[in-house]
């Protein structure tokens, strides 16, 4: 739908183009949504997809390039969080389910928000890494000058002995740094440094019979014990995501995806003769070639794409018998080359 300067309003995607439209025009204005985008509107254009798993991949193109207001939040689902440890100079570990506004290593997706939150929470009070805003000035202890006056953190975390305190000058930024890289080690299944104190103030907590104490330390236990299985089923996830998928037209228009690691790198017709695989086992071969960049630096606009990926082979079980391996795809296709 586009308005009479040529701007994009609302994209979307319809199996029964007919039906689709005549829901537009048989809604109610202003109460329905669908008549606000007609009345809005000066013009509709059109393109025809062969499948539905095509058309996703349009659309979601489509409203990441134009960004149309009637297509709310991108229309990815609200579900999912994702931890982002920020590129700054004292960086954060943040929750959010918006990490395309965040520059930084991003680790999910995490299937619930809430506790996706309380787990950074958590990391960053055991390790002591700030939550302050981003342009909350920072000043390690060896950019102080030696004749000023000692500063004071800006909250009372430092009191507390949750954070290390960068705002005040009251840690080296290598100390600092430390810390940031046992959280993405952390995150990334390398270090369980966090787990390893917080198993040992538990136990001493319930050795010295302070069962209070022992029930926070549990819950702090859990809180990560929950972050390290979902980011580790995250990873999961998109190892199995990289093959070579066959899908079907609705008028006999096949194509195949060549994906990796949950994106799709590149698509073609279904090769059907010899030539033609052999062709596409040397696209193939070309983009296993390439490094695989760690989940983690994936540049945030393409976590949409993947998101999608795994919803549809989540939602599509019967999707997964149409794939197969991309070293299995570059075996077969020189075995048929040999043989013809």
């Amino acid at each position: 739908m586009i308005d009479g300067s040529g701007h994009v309003l609302y994209v979307g995607k319809a199996k029964a183009m007919r039906t689709r439209l005549l829901s537009y025009f048989r809604a109610q204005y202003p109460d329905d949504k669908q008549a606000r985008i007609l009345h809005a509107a000066s013009d509709i254009v059109f393109d025809y997809t062969p499948s539905e798993f095509s058309a996703a991949l349009s659309e979601l193109k489509l409203i990441r390039k134009h960004r149309p207001p009637f297509n709310v939040a991108m229309n990815r689902s609200r579900r999912y969080a994702f931890l982002v440890l920020t590129d700054e100079a004292a960086p954060r570990l943040l929750a959010t389910g918006r990490p395309e506004r965040l520059r930084g290593r991003t680790y999910g997706p995490l299937p619930s928000p809430a506790r996706a939150a309380a787990a950074a929470r958590t990391l960053s009070d055991l390790l002591g890494l700030r939550d302050c805003r981003a342009d909350m000035p920072m000043q390690y202890a060896e950019q102080g000058d030696l004749f000023s006056q000692p500063k004071r953190a800006a909250c009372p975390r430092y009191d507390f002995k949750t954070c290390l305190g960068p705002c005040a000058g009251l840690v080296a930024e290598s100390a600092y740094r430390d810390r940031v890289e046992t959280a993405a080690g952390f995150c990334e299944g390398r270090a369980l440094q966090p787990v390893d104190r917080v198993v040992h103030e538990m136990t001493a907590r319930a050795a010295a019979a302070d069962f209070e104490g022992a029930l926070r330390w549990r819950q702090k236990f859990e809180a990560l014990e929950w972050l390290l299985a979902a980011t580790t089923r995250a990873r999961a996830s998109l190892d199995v995501l990289s093959f070579i998928y066959r899908d079907p037209g609705s008028h006999g228009d096949n194509r195949v995806y060549l994906i990796r690691s949950g994106e799709v790198r590149a698509w073609y017709p279904d090769p059907v003769s010899p030539l033609e695989r052999e062709m596409f086992a040397g696209v193939v071969a070309d983009e296993c070639a390439r490094p695989v960049l760690p989940a983690h630096r994936i540049d945030a606009e393409r976590l949409h794409e993947r998101l999608l990926v795994m919803s549809w082979f989540r939602t599509h079980p019967e999707a997964w018998r149409r794939t197969l391996a991309l070293d299995a795809w570059q075996q077969l296709a020189a075995t048929s080359s040999t043989t013809c």
